[in-house]
């Protein structure tokens, strides 16, 4: 029986959008007008800026992965190259014991780019291009990984597979017009890409409508204290005055503070008129989009605050919640691994080199070591109760520090 050929080459398309007057590839599916890219850009800003639960779900999001640890794993690479690696990451290696840093300056700082890879939170991409340096020791190093901003990107070239080719840039004052850099150079962190949509979709997409029908119900909120919170003059005309001009002036001269007053002719009455019935109430409404809001990235437990709630439910919600965490960070632990970490093992060794990858601890793993904890550690013989060990726990439990034996220097 004849073996089936392998399919080579694809006939189907990922990139299935056409650039249009409106939109440019990937965006026509967005419904919203002001979230296709890059009009989104500003818009994500001004959440991200301007209100207090966007802010607080953002980080949420990302505190928790940029304060987990992080290393380099050998997935059976040669130490060689494990340690070239760790060293131009500025990462430990994954059980070993941790050598002294090196000093910072001009280096390349992992955490830094994490900080900034964990933009793609906010506008559903994230986009960096490699500079590398030929060190003294003959190797190629990574010399840093350079944002290149959201609203610095002006198109996005992809092939029909749905493969990023380049992307552009606006013109700089330093350059003669818009800049291309091809695929080789880039880092390219997405948040949900579908096909050739490399623009992504920010995590506040969902929380776009709640938020912007809470940012009107404050403002009416606001308005309607400010309006009705003192009253409103009414001027009452004297027996047998017509002309309500200048007591309509009056009126509306009126201001509250220390020196405030008026005076009307004989018979007329100026007064304050109080709220008839009952004000509308926003907070509820304000509440309700503030919880939607935190529903729409799984962080349900910042709600807990506002209401009563089981400490068992909210201990479920934040354990999906580390989930999602989990997975984000599994997502940049892969595209570095791919594009930064192979490209830096394929500069000095080749494509057939093996390489190892980029680890982290799980999230929410970490727990402080109790008294208890660590005298099981010790009677075991895994801890050795050292001097490191004595002082660390004195510190950790709040104890003075030791007093020296006596003769000691």
């Amino acid at each position: 029986m004849p073996e089936v050929p392998p399919p080579i080459t694809s006939k189907g398309y990922e990139n299935d959008h056409i650039p249009s007057f409106w939109a440019p590839p990937g965006t026509m599916d967005e419904p919203t007008p002001e979230l296709r890219w890059p009009l989104s850009i500003p818009v994500y800003d001004q959440m991200h800026r301007q209100d207090a639960q966007i802010r607080s779900v953002l980080r949420a999001v990302v505190l928790p992965i940029q304060r987990t640890d992080w290393w380099v794993e050998p997935n059976g690479a040669r130490d060689e190259v494990v340690q070239h690696v760790a060293d131009d990451l500025n990462l430990p290696v994954k059980g070993q014991e941790p050598t002294s840093k090196r000093r910072t300056r001009d280096r390349f700082s992992w955490f830094d780019h994490l900080r900034l890879a964990l933009l793609m939170c906010r506008y559903g991409h994230s986009i960096f291009e490699q500079q590398a340096r030929v060190g003294d020791d003959g190797r190629v190093h990574l010399a840093k990984l350079s944002l290149r901003p959201a609203r610095t990107i002006s198109g996005w070239n992809v092939a029909a597979d749905g493969g990023l080719e380049s992307i552009e840039q606006y013109g700089h004052l330093e350059t003669a017009g818009p800049v291309t850099i091809p695929i080789g150079r880039l880092v390219a962190y997405c948040y949900e890409r579908e096909g050739g949509n490399w623009a992504g979709m920010s995590l506040l997409r969902p929380a776009y409508k709640n938020w912007l029908l809470k940012d009107r119900l404050l403002r009416v909120n606001t308005m309607t204290i400010e309006r009705n919170g003192l009253g409103i003059p009414i001027y009452e005309a004297a027996e047998g005055e017509s002309d309500l001009t200048a007591g309509s002036t009056l009126a509306q001269s009126v201001r509250a503070g220390d020196g405030a007053g008026a005076a009307t002719p004989n018979g007329a009455r100026l007064r304050l008129a109080g709220v008839e019935g009952t004000l509308p109430d926003a907070l509820p409404a304000i509440r309700y989009h503030d919880e939607q809001i935190a529903r729409a990235v799984l962080a349900h437990f910042l709600n807990l605050g506002t209401q009563t709630g089981s400490w068992a439910l909210g201990s479920t919600f934040a354990d999906f919640f580390t989930l999602s965490l989990q997975a984000l960070a599994q997502q940049i632990a892969d595209v570095a691994t791919q594009h930064v970490v192979e490209d830096l093992v394929d500069w000095n060794w080749g494509t057939e080199e093996p390489a190892p990858i980029i680890g982290f601890q799980e999230i929410g793993s970490q727990q402080q070591a109790t008294a208890a904890a660590i005298k099981l550690l010790t009677d075991a013989g895994i801890l050795l109760p050292d001097k490191s060990l004595e002082e660390a726990m004195r510190q950790a439990l709040g104890l003075p520090p030791k007093d020296p034996l006596p003769g000691a220097p």
